[in-house]
């Protein structure tokens, strides 16, 4: 009998990160914005690092970036991603200006360039949370 993987672990969302797994559920990439400022923000951030106001809000981003750096994970630190070993960790600069750990997909490692145009697509985990995940801009 083979067994089966387990499944990704996934995020738990909570009331401050909601807005950005329910735009994630749209296919929309949520971030933080201070309505200070208007300086567009990591969507974990609590405060403003441009004027250091607390009065933030959320707002929908284009999903377009660039390969700021990325690495290859070959150690397997968790069953569930065994069969995807070696697998890219990647950062990603959006458009709007904040940076994004996440994965880039639909290319192979060895194709990637530091510098890439890409595009937000969504992954969706066990229990229908999805996350962000980037692909080359089309």
């Amino acid at each position: 009998m083979t067994q089966q993987p387990p499944a990704k672990p996934a995020p738990t969302p909570d009331a401050e990160s909601q807005p950005f797994f329910d735009g994630s559920s749209r296919g929309v990439l949520m971030l933080k914005h201070c309505n200070a400022c208007q300086a567009n923000l990591h969507p974990a951030t609590e405060f403003c690092p441009e004027c250091l106001s607390d009065d933030l809000g959320w707002t929908e981003a284009s999903g377009k970036g660039t390969l700021h750096t990325f690495g290859l994970m070959h150690q397997n630190y968790h069953p569930a991603f065994t069969a995807e070993l070696p697998y890219n960790v990647a950062i990603v600069e959006l458009e709007e200006g904040p940076r994004l750990n996440t994965n880039v997909v639909g290319i192979d490692d060895d194709k990637l360039e530091v510098g890439m145009a890409l595009e937000v697509v969504f992954e969706e985990f066990e229990g229908g949370v999805k996350l962000p995940k980037f692909q080359p801009a089309s």
